[in-house]
Order: structure tokens, then C-alpha cells, then sequence
């Protein structure tokens, strides 16, 4: 693989953070957990993009665990835009499935890429 833009998961992560940004932009959001979310959601292709320019096995994985962790971080500014009422239920149910999805290949790839010879 030439490019982080082939990678299946970055496609996905990608697609998600610009859903999320057009959803926080439509929506009346307190402008805190706007950008946080924003932050969080562009955080996670970004890191892949950055850790795959590295070339290096090992940094690689340490930015994949850093996009992990941003997936982490929507999920729960998702369920607290649920409890505020900032977003309905099922859009948060939805949004999250995608980000989890997203998490499980991130979890996919670390492994392999641990259990990899390649550095």
C-alpha cells in the first residue's frame, strides 16, 4: 500500500469526520461541544494520515492508537449531545455504530500491524 488514502479505514474515518462536521454546522450546537466533537472527529483520519507518512511500523501503530482513542472521545460527546438534546436518539445510535465500526478495523489493523515483521 502506497497511500494512507487506500486504506479502508481511513476512507470510512474520513467520510465520518465530514459527517459529523456538516451535522455540527447544521445544528444549533453549544460552541464548545461543537468544537470539541469537530476536534475529536477530524482527529481520527488525520492521525492515520499523519502516522502512515511516518513510515514506520511502530509510529504508525502509536497514531492508529491515538485515532482510536479521538473514536472514543465522539462516542462520548455523542451520547452527551443525546442527554442535552442537541441530536435525537437515532442519530446518535447511527453515528455511533459508524464510529465504533471504525474503531473495531483501527483495533484490526493495530494487531496486525504488531504482529507484522515490517518496521
Amino acid at each position: 500500500m502506497k497511500r494512507f488514502e487506500d486504506l479502508e479505514v481511513y476512507k470510512k474515518a474520513f467520510n465520518f469526520s465530514i459527517t459529523i462536521y456538516k451535522l455540527t454546522n447544521e445544528k444549533s450546537f453549544n460552541n464548545n461541544i461543537k468544537n470539541q466533537i469537530q476536534r475529536a472527529a477530524l482527529s481520527i483520519p488525520l492521525n492515520i494520515a499523519e502516522g502512515f507518512e511516518l513510515q514506520s511500523n511502530r509510529q504508525f501503530v502509536k497514531f492508529l492508537y491515538i485515532s482510536k482513542g479521538s473514536s472514543g472521545e465522539v462516542r462520548s460527546l455523542l451520547r452527551i449531545c443525546e442527554e442535552l438534546h442537541i441530536l435525537e436518539k437515532n442519530t446518535v445510535f447511527t453515528l455511533i455504530n459508524e464510529v465504533e465500526d471504525i474503531s473495531k478495523q483501527l483495533s484490526k489493523f493495530i494487531n496486525f500491524l504488531k504482529n507484522s515483521n515490517i518496521d
